[in-house]
């Protein structure tokens, strides 16, 4: 009964209930998502999973406005996306960090705060804050070319993190990233989830990092995209980056691979 009163009182961050969305192109339309039901909760970690072109990306963008279904719906925090956006509900972290050349660090993460119209004393200390976060402190000064990808990265979700939404939406923030710097800022992020309790919907195509961040992996089909498999991930929330060479990481691996396996046979 403990465990039935606990998840009756998780509050609803994301919910979608029967989406679809089909672009229209020149080459005619193309299907996107189909009927795709989801909940994402406070807190949770969660991870999108399938092969390329499958809609998670897409869905992802519906989320945060940018993309307007045609058929079902989406909200988040109770909102359409569009008023989400306008209540700066979430913060946004795409493939690459998108940092502006011509300003420093600090001036890249500063921008959504100067466009939402903050005042120049919080904007520098949320800065100070949010560069703290991700560690990149003594680094305000610098230019984005004066960084590796890996801390260009961290300065991209610093930029997200500035106005301090709940929600973090991230299209795989790390695919381009070599392994070795992949892992380090895999066990950044997840200190970061732990620090701060955001609710954090990832895109990705690696099943060891989905394994390894997320509390939920949603495994997703072949266009049209829809979600297979929903798997609750039962590892520890704390994740030290050698928790992959034990059986229970591996078992969770496993089962997101033959979730991938029974959506290709699908196709």
């Amino acid at each position: 009964m403990g465990e039935d009163t606990a998840k009756s009182t998780e509050k609803a961050v994301v919910v979608a209930q029967s989406l679809d969305l089909t672009f229209q192109t020149d080459d005619g339309p193309v299907h996107a998502l189909k009927d795709v039901h989801l909940t994402v909760n406070a807190g949770d970690f969660v991870s999108f999973i399938g092969p390329s072109g499958c809609g998670k990306t897409t869905f992802l963008r519906v989320a945060a406005g940018l993309e307007t279904p045609t058929g079902g719906q989406v909200t988040v925090n109770g909102m359409t996306p569009d008023e989400a956006r306008r209540k700066r509900a979430y913060g946004y972290v795409f493939q690459s960090a998108g940092l502006y050349p011509w300003r420093t660090i600090a001036g890249n993460v500063k921008l959504p705060l100067e466009i939402m119209g903050y005042p120049r004393s919080e904007q520098e200390d949320r800065v100070k804050n949010v560069l703290r976060l991700v560690d990149l402190e003594g680094f305000e000064n610098k230019f984005p070319w004066q960084l590796s990808g890996g801390m260009q990265q961290r300065a991209s979700i610093a930029r997200a993190l500035s106005f301090d939404a709940d929600i973090l939406l991230m299209d795989e923030p790390f695919g381009a990233l070599d392994e070795i710097v992949r892992d380090h800022l895999n066990e950044q992020l997840l200190d970061l989830w732990n620090r701060t309790g955001k609710t954090i919907s990832f895109v990705t195509h690696s099943i060891p990092e989905a394994a390894y961040l997320s509390t939920k992996i949603v495994v997703m089909s072949p266009r049209p995209g829809q979600i297979k498999e929903v798997i609750e991930n039962p590892l520890p929330k704390e994740r030290p980056l050698d928790i992959r060479d034990t059986p229970e990481f591996l078992e969770v691996t496993h089962r997101v691979r033959e979730g991938l396996r029974s959506v290709h046979a699908y196709g």
